[in-house]
């Protein structure tokens, strides 16, 4: 038995009380550990729909009401902490010149990219930490961070759903959706900051050349 069908075994042998319970916890959890697999429990809990285990309403509300407080969780992280951890160095890699542009342009298009927030996975911590450190509206961004979850969620279960047996198939997608999207992401940051060092080193050169 793989662990994909041992995730089924477990919670058909659950009471369904506790599977949404479940499934809401990983939901909240991956909000603030990623990467964390709650899409792929997700969509093993839409498939026992199929089998009579549990219902479609309470699924898609529970996850969602999960999802959301999970984000509005690392929301409030980057909104108490954010400023102090950046700017006292705590991760030098990133320029704290860079950190404010991002906060400016969060201001501008946060609540955009938080309605795609559930579809950017592997970057939905750093969303929701950037949304609080940039200080959006805090009702807006829970709103908008449900409104996003529920359309997310909603595809995930139907899927398990109509996939019944066969919802491992979906992981292989999800596996490689999130891989491609981190990837996407890590390479726009990486240009960014190369970007960075070079006019810091062509503005050290420029100074230098000044100077004489």
């Amino acid at each position: 038995m793989t662990s994909l069908d041992s995730i089924i075994e477990t919670l058909l042998a659950m009471n369904p009380l506790w599977v949404y319970c479940t499934v809401a916890a990983i939901a909240y959890v991956e909000n603030l550990l990623p990467p964390f697999p709650s899409d792929v429990a997700i969509v093993a809990a839409g498939s026992l729909i199929g089998f009579g285990a549990i219902d479609f309403g309470p699924l898609l509300l529970i996850t969602t009401v999960g999802s959301t407080l999970g984000f509005v969780t690392m929301y409030r992280i980057g909104d108490w902490f954010g400023d102090k951890i950046l700017e006292m160095g705590r991760i030098p890699f990133i320029p704290i010149e860079n950190v404010h542009k991002v906060e400016r342009w969060f201001r501008r298009y946060g609540y955009w990219v938080i309605i795609a927030n559930r579809f950017l996975a592997g970057t939905r911590a750093v969303v929701s930490f950037f949304a609080g450190m940039s200080e959006l509206s805090l009702w807006k961004t829970s709103v908008l961070s449900f409104v996003s979850a529920l359309m997310w969620n909603t595809i995930l279960i139907l899927a398990g759903k109509a996939l019944g047996d066969n919802w491992s198939s979906v992981a292989f997608y999800l596996e490689t959706y999130s891989k491609g999207v981190t990837l996407a992401v890590l390479i726009i940051a990486l240009v960014v900051i190369a970007r960075y060092l070079y006019k810091n080193q062509q503005s050290q050169k420029s100074s230098g050349l000044e100077k004489r």
